[in-house]
Formats: structure tokens, C-alpha cells, sequence
């Protein structure tokens, strides 16, 4: 639901070819669109876009979650009902209608499957399964449904959904139901009716609790720290057979060509739910699991599926667009006005505070399955562990988290740890589910908000400590993803993303010029006054800019950053009135929002660079939706903002009118490429770094798809700049004569002949910060490849079918 890393040898955070599992990649999408469903944009609404989507070139629709879910929801993840599709949605009907009216285009659609957990809804009962559990207890045909300890419980299910704690004066009983302050009802155990009320609740299988007990109390597992999503065994034949009929039948029926799945992380055993999954799909149906890739992790070579939802990518594409001195520089200017901890104290302190915190029910249970000796170190190992989790079959703990344990709590009680999950499954299980939980919790919801150099490599998947890569990193990444994991998802954008990508792109550009940052320090001294939120908030107003509702933005975006950095407040203990404060770090006017002029030049450079290097590289890329244009949001809810189409602009640039700021930039760009990626898919295989040569060629980043596609970029153009720009630069090509893919820009003029040996990136690149570049001789030309007067179609050759 949300949520690593560089050296070709070291961290290329992929398998080599040899080892890894396959399907084949024949079943991948070109590029996937993600639409987010929700009451107020159904099934009819997306329906609505799919002529558009399929003229902007791309070749699956990515849905969010579609099952039965709790009523409202603006996601979806909540699912209480795996047996039908959503009504608020249009239900299976609207459903089946998008689908066929996708197929008409050439779309095909791909479903985001929430296998890991249910809501633990209001009303219970729209949780027939969980509502049964707790009628029946440990009994019941379901129970076999969800991760409950009931001894911990004292045979009761903790359910921690009330405002306050229990009263009993606020009890009724009556038609077979306890009812609590009229808000809750819940189902009552067979022949307890009669009972006086202390009786009657001490009776139940469950026991209604204030929210707060959960920390300490909570007895089943939970979506990281949401009490209101309870853990679903999926590991168990049966309930796998039960929760994925549905999405299995839409598979073989042709409604869905793909499958992402949400956070593989939080189940027992991934690589055999996936390996299930796999046999019930047939290799046909594209699968990508959303994981986290931490330092040099690598993608478990025995999962059966065609890569990950693509975060790795994200930290590339962003990272190679970073500054390293600029954000070194950023991180002493940071330290020095906030008085904080740098990245690695910052990380392991969030770590300590959330396992002992938010997680302690979850350490509890693992405390007590070890036992007292074993007990610290099981504390330590979690802590230390680098990545987000182990898996069975996976081979021993890692080495440096043992050894950093070992030096806390001792060598023999960590052995106690190594040799528990060795030996017992089911602390093995829940081992590396609180450990993947513990990641997510503390890095991402926590550290990343708090260590704040630079906001934009605070995403996720990201790694803050080390916010730059080198085009040597990139490349080699490229390299070993075109050659293993070809159908893998890449991203920029998600409904998950703390921030939109051109909103990192603008904030990136800071990285060349950290002097801007010092005003950040204005205000200190006065009373209550918060260098780390006043930080916070300037970046954050530089990365958004002047967009309508901004002030309201701003203060929502802050107000979620103060309580996910829990220094001053958080959200289980907030502090009225230090966030009564934090609408004035939001800046009044234009200044401190829009930046100079210069460095706008460098956030336009990132912004149509990042999106070229992800359209071009390896992969399949997806575009969030609205993101073809420029799109700047902030953290949900703020990214689940209703949609913008730029079906005018898009029609305006395909009758060959020149694009009118940035954002029509990008929207020519993107769907240059989508179009090329759908209509001639060969040109988008293989890969090889090209090197320029001279005195600005660390500042041109580019590479060649063997099928005869070059994509350029122009990376820290600020400091480029500042250097005296490419001067006699050059960029050598490959065999072949090469013919741009856009039009140049207004008042440019147009290239001479096909370029053929090399071009001069002053030349090429005079107008535009990027270029795409085609062989010419394989059906390529100068902007018409990059255009389709039938509304991006060209023939048969643009269709997917139904996948």
C-alpha cells in the first residue's frame, strides 16, 4: 500500500539471468497508467478516459484496488469482501464494461491486489469472516482466516476501535448484538444474551477497547501500525482459495491482463504465496510485487514474476539528477541550524523508538515466543537489520545485523535469535513480518520526515544518507535490468510518493545551489520557533511553487510532517498548540515559493530529464495519473486529488502546434515516447551507456536501445551553467545515421542533416534539455515517430488486445 541500490556487481539490488526465475517477459505491458478509483471517479468515469489514454500510447490501464471495500474509501485497500467487486465502483458490471471498452482501444487492464490484509470495518459485519471470529472464536471456520493470539488475549480478540475506554453503563444488548454508545455493534457468542453486563463481556470472544490499548495489547497482526487492517493468512491453501476466487475468475475471463501486488512483504512466506499465485495465472498474466530494495538487496531470484512495482528505478532517476557536493553541503547547513543527528542516528533512533513504541505489542509476542534470554537481542537484531525482512529458504540473518546485535545484547543471545528462526517457522514468520513493518514504520513514516537535507531523496524506496548516483551507477542498474528483469515496473510517481515527481525535480535543483536554503533560518530565535519544520516548509513551498490552494496544501503537508517526525508532536499525542503554529511556516506571498530564475531553468532540466530517462530506459514505466503534464502534489490525500487529462493540449500538439510552457514540454515528450514504446516495441531493447566526451561531459547523460533509439539528457545544469556550458562538448552515436524525434523549438532552428558519428550537445540540446534521437533507416524520422494524427494508433502493431 506504500512503500533499494546502485553498483552494477554491488548494488544492482537484481538477480543475474542465470538464477532468477522466470515467466517470459512476452506478457508485459508497454507502460502502464494508473487511475485511482474511488466513489467519485468510478468504473463509467475511467471509462470516459480511455480514448484519451490510449492516444497518449499506452497499453494497460493500472487500477487501483477494485473488491468490496470499506464504504467510502478513497483507496481501496480496505477491502472487507474478496468475493465481488466494489458497488460504490459500479461493481462487477461497470467493471467487466471498462474493460471491454479498454480492449476496443488495444488497452488492457491491471489490477492492484491487497492479498495481505481486511479492514476491521465500521459496521464489523461488512467483514463477514472477521464478524464470524469473533461470534465464534477460535472455533469458527474462519479463524484459520487471521494471525490471532489468542492466549495473549486471554482467549479474547483485543479490538481496539473505541473512542474512549469501555463503559459498561454505554452497553445494550439485544436481536443477538452488543451495541456500544450506539456507534458500534458487535455479534454476541451463542447463549450469553442473559448475562449481567460485566458477565456478558468478560464472555465474548472479543474484548472492545480504547485505540490506545492497541501499542501494547493488540493480539493479531496488523497492516504495519493500522489496527483497523487485520493480517490475512494467505498462506493457507484454503484462504487463498477464498480470497483470490474472484480475481482469478477476472484473470481467465480476460478482464485483467496483470496483477500488482500490494505489500508482498507483510506475508508469511512471499515466494510461495507468489509461486500459488504464478500456477493460477498461468505465464501469461504480468505480476509485479511492490518491494523495497534496501542497500543491496536483491529481488529473490525464485519469485515468479516479472519484477518489482519500481521504486529501485525511482532512486536512480531522481538520485542521477542530484547534486552530490550541493547535497553534502545541504546536510552541514542542516545539522548545523536544527541541531540534529545526520542520516544514520537519525535511522537507527526512529528504528528503537517505533519498535518499543507503535510496535510494541508486535515485540511483545516475539519477546515472549523467545524467551528471556533471548529476549534483548531479538530487540537488537531488528534494529540493526538493514533490509526490509528475511524470507524463508533465504538463507541465514544477515551477517552485520548479528554482528551489531551481538555488541548490545550479547553473542549468545543473538545465537538464540539466528537459531529461532532457523529452527521454529512461525517466529520466523512473524520475525521478518515485524521486521518489514518495523522498516516501513520507522524509515519511511518517520525517518524520512525528520532528517531533511534534502526532501527529495526523503521518498520511498529512497535512500537519504546517500541522495545522489552517479551516471556510472545508473547505467550499470540499467544494464542489469534490461538483461534479468526486462518486464520489471518503473516509476516516478505514485499514489504512494511523498511527493510528486516534479515536485522532487524542483526540489533536486537546490541541490546546485544550497545557498538558497540559508534563509530557511529566518524567524530563529523567536518563541517556539522550529528550524527543522521552518526547513521542511521552505523546501516544500520551493517543490510545489504557485499552484492554486496552496497555503491550504502547504499546512496540510507540514502538519503530516510534524507528526510523522514526532519531535514536537505525532499523531497519537498531538500538541494543539505547537500545531496551531505550523500554518505560519507557510510562506505568505510568491517569495520563498517560486524559484529564481536560474534555478527554474535547472528544475525544468530535472523535470523533462527525469521523464525521459524513465520512458526510455529499461523496464516498464508507469505514469501516475495526470502525470503526463506537469504534476505537482504533495503527500496523500494531496496525490488523490481528482485527475487532470490534458485532452485539449495533447490534441493541440498532435495538429503540430508548439508546446506552451513545461508542462505541454512534458506532455509532448511523454507521449513521443509512450507512442514509440506501444507501436515499436523493438526499438526499446538493449542497452549501452554512451559516453560524451569533453570538457562538459559529466553533465550530458546518455544511452542507446540497440533497436535504434539514443535518449540525452542534460544533468546539474545550473552548475553547467556556471561552468561556461558544453563549449566543444561531444557526444559520439552509434553506427547510423540519427534523426531527432521532436520538433525543435520555437526559434530553433532545424537540424541540418541526420546526425552521423556524433553531435554536439550545444547543438543538439540548444532549445531542450533532452533529445531523443532515432536511427533513421529503421522507419524513424525527424518528429513524426513521436506523433499519430488516428489518435496515436498506428494499426494493428499499437494494439494489446486484452493482454
Amino acid at each position: 500500500m506504500s512503500r533499494r541500490h546502485t553498483h552494477l556487481r554491488t548494488e544492482s539490488g537484481i538477480p543475474t539471468a542465470a538464477t532468477r526465475a522466470t515467466p517470459s517477459s512476452s506478457s508485459s505491458p508497454s507502460s502502464t497508467y494508473r487511475l485511482q478509483l474511488c466513489p467519485e471517479f468510478p468504473f463509467a468515469a475511467a471509462e470516459k478516459t480511455v480514448p484519451y489514454l490510449a492516444s497518449l500510447g499506452v497499453s494497460h490501464l493500472h487500477l487501483s484496488p477494485v473488491l468490496e471495500a470499506v464504504p467510502g474509501s478513497a483507496h481501496g485497500y480496505d477491502v472487507t469482501d474478496h468475493s465481488r467487486v466494489r458497488e460504490e465502483l459500479g461493481g462487477e458490471r461497470g467493471l467487466r464494461g471498462l474493460a471491454a471498452a479498454a480492449r476496443e482501444h488495444g488497452l488492457g487492464l491491471v489490477l492492484d491486489i491487497v492479498p495481505n490484509h481486511m479492514a476491521v470495518p465500521s459496521p464489523l459485519h461488512l467483514n463477514r469472516p472477521l464478524w464470524e471470529v469473533l461470534r465464534e472464536g477460535p472455533e469458527s471456520p474462519y479463524a484459520r482466516w487471521f494471525d490471532i493470539d489468542w492466549e495473549a488475549g486471554g482467549g479474547q480478540v483485543l479490538l481496539p476501535v473505541l473512542g474512549e475506554p469501555l463503559d459498561p453503563a454505554a452497553c445494550t444488548v439485544g436481536e443477538g448484538l452488543l451495541r456500544v454508545g450506539g456507534a458500534w455493534e458487535f455479534p454476541l457468542r451463542a447463549g450469553t444474551a442473559g448475562l449481567p453486563v460485566a458477565e456478558l463481556l468478560a464472555a465474548q470472544w472479543y474484548r472492545p477497547a480504547c485505540w490506545r490499548e492497541a501499542r501494547t495489547g493488540l493480539n493479531y497482526r496488523r497492516f504495519f501500525t493500522i489496527s483497523q487492517l487485520i493480517g490475512v493468512r494467505v498462506e493457507d491453501p484454503e484462504v487463498f482459495t477464498a480470497t483470490h476466487a474472484k480475481l482469478l475468475e477476472l484473470v481467465r475471463d480476460g478482464v485483467a491482463a496483470g496483477l500488482r501486488i500490494d505489500h508482498v512483504d507483510g506475508l508469511a512466506d512471499p515466494g510461495a504465496y507468489l509461486r500459488r499465485l504464478r500456477a493460477a495465472v498461468g505465464d501469461g498474466c504480468w505480476v509485479v510485487v511492490e518491494k523495497i530494495l534496501a542497500g543491496q538487496e536483491r529481488l529473490p531470484a525464485g519469485w515468479p514474476v516479472a519484477g518489482t512495482t519500481g521504486y529501485d528505478a525511482l532512486r536512480r532517476v531522481d538520485g542521477v539528477f542530484t547534486d552530490p557536493d550541493g547535497a553534502a553541503g545541504l546536510d552541514r547547513c542542516y545539522r548545523e541550524s536544527t541541531g540534529l543527528p545526520g542520516w544514520e542516528d537519525t535511522a537507527r533512533a526512529c528504528a528503537r523508538e517505533v519498535l518499543t513504541g507503535d510496535l510494541a505489542a508486535e515485540l511483545g509476542a516475539l519477546e515472549r515466543a523467545a524467551g528471556p534470554g533471548t529476549a534483548p537481542a531479538v530487540r537488537e537484531v531488528l534494529i540493526a537489520y538493514p533490509v526490509y525482512r528475511p524470507y524463508p529458504g533465504g538463507g541465514e540473518l544477515d551477517p552485520g545485523a548479528l554482528a551489531e546485535a551481538a555488541r548490545r545484547a550479547g553473542a549468545v543471545a543473538v545465537a538464540g535469535v539466528r537459531d529461532l528462526v532457523r529452527g521454529d517457522p512461525a517466529f520466523a514468520a512473524r520475525f521478518a513480518q515485524t521486521s518489514a513493518a518495523l522498516r516501513a514504520k520507522a524509515l519511511e513514516d518517520r525517518a524520512f520526515y525528520r532528517y531533511a537535507p534534502l526532501l527529495s531523496a526523503a521518498e520511498v524506496g529512497g535512500d537519504p544518507g546517500r541522495p545522489a548516483v552517479e551516471p556510472d551507477g545508473f547505467h550499470a542498474y540499467c544494464s542489469v535490468l534490461e538483461r534479468d528483469w526486462p518486464g520489471s515496473g518503473t516509476v516516478l510517481s505514485t499514489h504512494d510518493t511523498k511527493r510528486s515527481a516534479d515536485v522532487r525535480a524542483r526540489i533536486a535543483a537546490l541541490s546546485q545551489a544550497p545557498e538558497l536554503m540559508d534563509a530557511a533560518g529566518a524567524g530563529a530565535g523567536a518563541p517556539g520557533y522550529d528550524p527543522q519544520l521552518a526547513w521542511v516548509a521552505r523546501q516544500t513551498a520551493y517543490g510545489l511553487g504557485e499552484v492554486p490552494d496552496r497555503a491550504e496544501r502547504l499546512a496540510g503537508a507540514l502538519l503530516k510532517a510534524a507528526r510523522e517526525a514526532a519531535l514536537r508532536t505525532c499523531w497519537t499525542e498531538q500538541d494543539a498548540e505547537y500545531e496551531a503554529s505550523v500554518a505560519r511556516y507557510v510562506p505568505a506571498g510568491a517569495e520563498g515559493v517560486e524559484l529564481p530564475q536560474a534555478l527554474a531553468e535547472a528544475a525544468r532540466a530535472n523535470l523533462l530529464g527525469m521523464a525521459l530517462l524513465h520512458l526510455a530506459m529499461p523496464g516498464v514505466p508507469e505514469v501516475y495519473q495526470g502525470a503526463e503534464t506537469e504534476y505537482r502534489a504533495l503527500v496523500d490525500p494531496d496525490n488523490r486529488r481528482p485527475a487532470r487529462f490534458p485532452r485539449e493540449a495533447l490534441t493541440r500538439l498532435d495538429a503540430g502546434a508548439a508546446p506552451e510552457g513545461v508542462a505541454e514540454e512534458k506532455l509532448q515528450l511523454t507521449a513521443a515516447l509512450l507512442r514509440l514504446r506501444r507501436d515499436r516495441p523493438q526499438l526499446f531493447t538493449g542497452y549501452a551507456a554512451l559516453a560524451a566526451r569533453g570538457p562538459a561531459a559529466g553533465h550530458c547523460l546518455a544511452f542507446a536501445r540497440p533497436g535504434g533509439l539514443v535518449a540525452v539528457a542534460t544533468r546539474l545544469s545550473l552548475r553547467l551553467a556556471r561552468a561556461g556550458g558544453w563549449r566543444d562538448t561531444v557526444l559520439p552515436l552509434p553506427p547510423g545515421r540519427w534523426r531527432p524525434v521532436l520538433p525543435p523549438p520555437p526559434g530553433a532552428a532545424p537540424p541540418p542533416a541526420p546526425y552521423e558519428g556524433g553531435v554536439r550537445p550545444a547543438e543538439l540540446l540548444a532549445g531542450r534539455p533532452v533529445a531523443i534521437l532515432l536511427r533513421t533507416g529503421d522507419g524513424g524520422g525527424s518528429g513524426d515517430s513521436g506523433r499519430s494524427g488516428d489518435g496515436g494508433r498506428s494499426g494493428d502493431g499499437g494494439r494489446s488486445g486484452d493482454g
